[in-house]
């Protein structure tokens, strides 16, 4: 596209969820619901690890910056979301806009890579529990955490920079209640290939990264738990996965349907309610997740209401 054509956009204009009047009161009182769980859920979750001294272990360091990714993509997300449904106010500057999907995008990868950081750590700990502190010291887990939040950031930064370089010299309209990559690469009169292959190349490298983490980190998993020679002592080994295995079903499944795939294919009512599973539930899901099955979190939760009976 020719760049005397290409007018400037000063900012977009979100259609949200829905145009129907009717329903947004109930969709707004539904996810607020949501986004508070999330803030609760979440927040709650980072200051127990913090505050009980049994849980200061990887395994917990790990959990609560899963906690702390779900809450920031959210939060870049959710209040504006919700203003949407309740007032007539659509527009969104066009920097807002980008800050908007660089904190999305940052976070999201963040998390992905983590996922795949969270099983190694399970594998440390069933494969070797008597060297687990050692293998995993604080220096290790502060290093994967670096390695995690530095792709997320790189990976964000390309792509937010490729995106909000585009010519938008058509509509200023995004059928979307957050600014993603796919309405955009619609929205844009410019050719998006580049942006395609991009978007196909860092997302499907961290894919790779989290995916084949994954799988070697789980068969290595298998493969000691079978050489535990009691029953019980190997269900107490691999259900102290079946939380982690859960999660990333959840998230991996949503993101490689949302986003490999060509945008010829895209339909964006149905990205929408894709994108709010990934974007709003599965961040208020993750701490449920976790808390459920898991005993030390159950304990230290009891331990904080008897101390506050207590004081």
């Amino acid at each position: 596209m020719d760049g005397k054509n290409c007018s400037s956009v000063n900012e977009f204009l979100l259609l949200g969820i829905s145009n129907n009047p009717g329903i947004k009161v109930t969709l707004f009182v539904t996810f607020l619901i949501v986004y508070l769980i999330i803030l609760i859920a979440n927040l709650g979750m980072i200051m127990l690890i913090r505050m009980d001294s049994k849980l200061h272990t990887p395994m917990y360091f790990f959990l609560s910056h899963l906690s702390f990714s779900d809450l920031c993509y959210s939060t870049a997300i959710g209040p504006r979301m919700l203003v949407g449904l309740i007032t007539k106010i659509k527009s969104i500057p066009f920097y807002g806009c980008a800050l908007q999907f660089w904190i999305f995008c940052t976070f999201a990868d963040s998390e992905c890579l983590l996922l795949a950081v969270m099983a190694f750590d399970r594998y440390k700990a069933i494969s070797n529990p008597l060297l687990y502190t050692a293998n995993m010291s604080s220096r290790v887990c502060f290093l994967l955490m670096a390695g995690v939040y530095m792709v997320g950031l790189v990976d964000a930064s390309a792509n937010t920079i490729l995106s909000f370089r585009l010519c938008f010299c058509g509509s200023n309209v995004i059928n979307h209640f957050f600014c993603d990559v796919p309405p955009l690469l619609l929205l844009s009169c410019s050719d998006t290939q580049v942006n395609e292959l991009v978007i196909f190349t860092i997302f499907g490298f961290i894919e790779l990264i989290t995916l084949s983490g994954l799988f070697v980190s789980y068969c290595y998993i298998i493969l000691a738990v079978i050489k535990i020679r009691s029953a019980e002592g190997r269900f107490k080994a691999f259900s102290t996965c079946t939380s982690h295995l859960t999660a990333v079903a959840i998230f991996q499944g949503t993101l490689l349907f949302m986003y490999f795939r060509p945008s010829s294919s895209y339909s964006l009512d149905q990205d929408k309610m894709t994108s709010l599973f990934y974007t709003l539930v599965i961040p208020m899901l993750n701490p449920v997740i976790y808390s459920l099955r898991n005993k030390d979190v159950k304990e230290a939760r009891k331990k904080l209401k008897n101390r506050k009976w207590f004081h």
